[in-house]
């Protein structure tokens, strides 16, 4: 019983290396591109998270604007009137407050999110492309 241990590829590739080299760079090429659609796409949505905790951010400060105006009338009534509609005025401002304070939590925490400004996914996707090709070469 004899067995021959044929120590060759599989598969062989009789392409000459200027055709195989030629298609390495196609191939590499096609990745790039893909790789810059990934982080465009990625770049795209983390900026619609930081437009949108800025838009937050700004009408908290316009709540907060809006309660400060309610404050100076609030402080107007109570100089004028002593008892009953300045209280109002004190409740009314204490809810516009808390409706501010919660904005600015929201937007910071959107804003939060949206950073930093890089495209993670995309560089963790070309560090494995890259390892993946280093490691073929050495093959």
């Amino acid at each position: 019983m004899s067995t021959s241990m044929d120590h060759r590829p599989a598969r062989q590739d009789h392409r000459p290396v200027n055709e195989l080299i030629a298609q390495a760079s196609d191939q590499m090429a096609h990745l790039v591109r893909d790789e810059m659609a990934l982080a465009r796409m990625e770049m795209t949505r983390k900026g619609k998270r930081f437009g949108l905790g800025g838009g937050l951010l700004g009408g908290a400060g316009a709540v907060a604007f809006l309660a400060a105006q309610t404050l100076v009338a609030t402080a107007v009534l109570a100089l004028a009137l002593v008892l009953s509609p300045w209280a109002a005025g004190l409740v009314v401002a204490a809810a516009l407050l808390v409706l501010a304070g919660t904005l600015a939590l929201l937007g910071r925490q959107r804003i939060r999110r949206a950073v930093p400004p890089v495209p993670e996914e995309t560089l963790r996707g070309v560090r494995r492309d890259i390892e993946e090709i280093k490691g073929r070469a050495r093959r």
